[in-house]
C-alpha cells in the first residue's frame, strides 16, 4: 500500500508543477519526454552522491549501474512461426 500512496503523492507534486509552468495534462510528446528523462536521471543522483561521499570507484559506478538503467536495452517480442500464426489468424 505504501508504495500507491507514494506514488500518488509524487503523481499530487508532478501535477502542481505542471500547473506552475502550465503545461496541460497529457503533456504534449516532448515535454513528457524530456520528463521521463528527468526521472531517469535524478534517480541516479542519490547513489552518486553516496559513492562521491564514500570515495568509491564512481566511474565503473555509472557504467555498470546508471548506463544499463538510463540506456538499457529495448524489449523484444518473439515472432510466432509462421504456420501459428496463419492458424490464429484463421480462427
Amino acid at each position: 500500500m505504501k508504495p500507491y500512496l507514494l506514488s500518488l503523492a509524487v503523481g499530487l507534486l508532478v501535477g502542481v508543477i505542471y500547473s506552475l509552468v502550465h503545461v496541460r495534462s497529457p503533456a504534449p510528446p516532448v515535454i513528457a519526454l524530456v520528463g521521463l528523462l528527468g526521472i531517469l536521471v535524478g534517480e541516479q543522483i542519490p547513489p552518486l552522491v553516496k559513492q562521491l561521499i564514500a570515495k568509491e570507484n564512481t566511474v565503473a559506478w555509472i557504467g555498470q549501474q546508471v548506463k544499463p538503467h538510463v540506456f538499457g536495452e529495448l524489449p523484444r517480442g518473439t515472432l510466432a512461426p509462421r504456420a501459428k500464426a496463419d492458424e490464429q489468424v484463421k480462427s
